[in-house]
């Protein structure tokens, strides 16, 4: 979720061009081995029908991983709950991962009866399973995983070293999907019951993993073997992270009376700057249990590792690598972007990467609601501007059809980056609108399906963008949808046009295709402040004389076109393109 350093939340002017140049490279869909097929870059597609038919209840993974030959070798044991007959049955799994070998219930399966040639293998089952039974199938495999060219935009697997040359390994593959190390079912639609971990790192390394942690074993020629168990975990949120770590932990008193574990997992010679890090994981809980509701993974913990790429929202063991960087806010914007994702990526989902902004926009948008708690409106909304600055406007935040990641992330075909900062600002709008209490209470059912969310109430979740409408047009006592359709589903801001008649200021909306947008506006008349209403999309202002000035949304409550914006916009566009073709 993702995701220069601040692309992730699109937080500067100019950097959502730098995530389109990166998007770009996404679009060689036929590639040659040792790069991504179209199937494994896919992430997203359809499940087919044999996996529809199966509850995904449990994995069991075991990675033995060598830094020094950047191979791993895997054995993945699935299990499913059989809903509807099948004969046959899918995962996706890099081609260049070759299976080795495929039991099934516990039976060696002939090699005859399975194949994987573009990265989605088939299974032809030894019989028709039937509603009610379990299907258990372990999965051999291993080789060279694809390596990342530029975590976490371009993931993979990251090979690095720490400052004294010893390893140390990530992974970031939200992009390009779970089965770029693991056979799994490569859909935002599929969060398994329960996942354990099994970590074969050579001795004197560290591997935290999602989840609970379950213990070391000793593995074979003096390895270890780090055991994890996580609940319901997306896909892409499961990860690999292996270095010599040291660690900070300490137990949290939560404002709903459970006590959460924090860890952190950090680098050798960093223990001053991690323990200043560490300080800020207790008031960022807080925020969000005080804003949204209960930290969903309570039973497990709160965690981060310092990573060699920028950051992941990877689930209970969220990636930092913003190298500790000071802010003039005062606090770390990656680790509190990351951690927002435990509800807004994993508890709450997105159905389809159609909605992906429900993860992005709301998580580039809780930096500036905590800005606003701990500094005050003025810091609030220099963040906000900053984010605007950024806005392509070329697509519908939401196009309102099944999409593949790639294709909502690469600006040419989808919103990009706008599914962050425009996310954000759309949200801001919304609240103002709303008033915070209608709509806080509108994400808090959102993100738990219920109103009253405790600990051990609610369990993650999926949503959607329509959902999200209903449930603030119930907060608000009103309809919004003409709000979604101009914010979400078009693609250009609505523009305000401003024209004096004698002593009349005049406003009209200008939206796509004439949509309705009955937003009120308030316009400052010699100081004085006054709501407009718009009905129809117009109103009018009275001006008390000649020289009356005037200011529309002094407050700057509303997301709207502005000329200024959009040509200092393009101009950076343009300057960043010739320093690009010169070199």
């Amino acid at each position: 979720m993702t995701r220069s350093n601040s692309i992730k939340l699109g937080l500067a002017v100019g950097l959502v061009i730098l995530i389109g140049l990166v998007a770009l490279t996404w679009l060689h869909w036929q590639k040659p081995k040792g790069e991504l097929t179209a199937t494994t870059r896919g992430t997203g597609a359809p499940l087919t029908a044999e996996q529809q038919s199966v509850n995904f209840t449990h994995a069991d993974l075991t990675f033995r991983v060598d830094p020094a030959r950047k191979s791993i070798e895997g054995r993945s044991i699935l299990t499913f709950d059989v809903r509807r007959p099948i004969a046959r049955i899918q995962f996706d799994l890099d081609r260049d991962l070759p299976i080795e070998a495929i039991a099934v219930d516990g039976k060696p399966l002939a090699e005859e009866r399975w194949s994987n040639p573009e990265g989605r293998a088939t299974v032809e089952l030894p019989r028709t399973y039937q509603p009610g039974q379990r299907l258990q199938l372990a999965i051999d495999y291993g080789g060279k995983p694809h390596v990342a060219k530029r975590a976490p935009w371009e993931g993979g697997f990251v090979w690095s070293k720490t400052p004294e040359g010893e390893p140390w390994v990530a992974t970031a593959i939200q992009g390009e999907g779970c089965d770029i190390f693991w056979p799994c079912f490569d859909s935002s639609l599929v969060e398994i019951g329960t996942v354990d971990l099994h970590i074969d790192v050579p001795a004197g390394l560290v591997a935290p993993g999602n989840g609970r942690f379950m213990g070391v074993t000793d593995g074979q020629d003096g390895r270890r073997v780090w055991n994890w168990r996580a609940k319901s975990p997306n896909n892409y949120a499961i990860s690999l992270n292996i270095a010599p770590f040291k660690e900070i932990r300490a137990n949290h008193k939560s404002r709903f009376g459970n006590v959460i574990p924090m860890h952190f997992w950090y680098l050798p010679g960093n223990e001053a700057k991690a323990k200043a890090l560490f300080t800020e994981f207790a008031p960022t809980i807080d925020f969000f249990e005080r804003t949204v509701g209960p930290y969903p993974f309570a039973g497990e913990k709160v965690a981060a590792v310092e990573t060699p790429h920028l950051g992941m929202e990877h689930q209970t063991i969220n990636a930092y690598g913003n190298e500790y960087k000071p802010s003039q806010e005062g606090y770390d914007w990656l680790f509190h972007h990351e951690f927002a994702h435990e509800w807004f990526g994993n508890q709450l989902t997105n159905r389809n990467w159609d909605d992906m902004w429900l993860h992005e926009g709301f998580g580039s948008y809780m930096q500036p609601l905590y800005v606003r708690e701990r500094e005050g409106q003025m810091a609030y909304h220099a963040m906000l501007w900053k984010q605007r600055g950024g806005l392509l406007n070329r697509f519908p935040v939401v196009s309102g059809k099944p999409r593949l990641e790639h294709e909502v992330y690469n600006p040419e075909t989808g919103p990009g980056g706008d599914i962050y900062a425009k996310g954000a600002a759309v949200l801001h709008t919304l609240r103002e609108y709303m008033g915070d209490e209608p709509f806080l209470r509108a994400v808090r059912r959102l993100v738990y399906g219920r109103p009253d969310p405790a600990p051990g109430n609610f369990t993650p979740r999926f949503g959607t963008t329509d959902e999200f409408m209903t449930l603030a047009g119930q907060e608000a006592g009103r309809d919004l949808r003409w709000f979604f359709d101009v914010y979400i589903r078009s693609a250009p801001l609505p523009r305000l046009l401003e024209q004096r008649r004698g002593n009349t200021l005049l406003l009209q909306w200008r939206t796509l295709r004439n949509l309705p947008f009955p937003m009120p506006v308030e316009v400052r008349v010699d100081g004085q402040l006054q709501t407009v209403p718009m009905t129809g999309g117009r109103g009018s202002v009275a001006l008390p004389n000649p020289n009356s000035a005037w200011t529309v949304d002094p407050g700057g409550k509303v997301l709207r076109q502005n000329d200024a914006i959009d040509r200092y916009r393009d101009w950076d566009a343009a300057e960043k393109a010739k320093a690009s073709e010169n070199g």
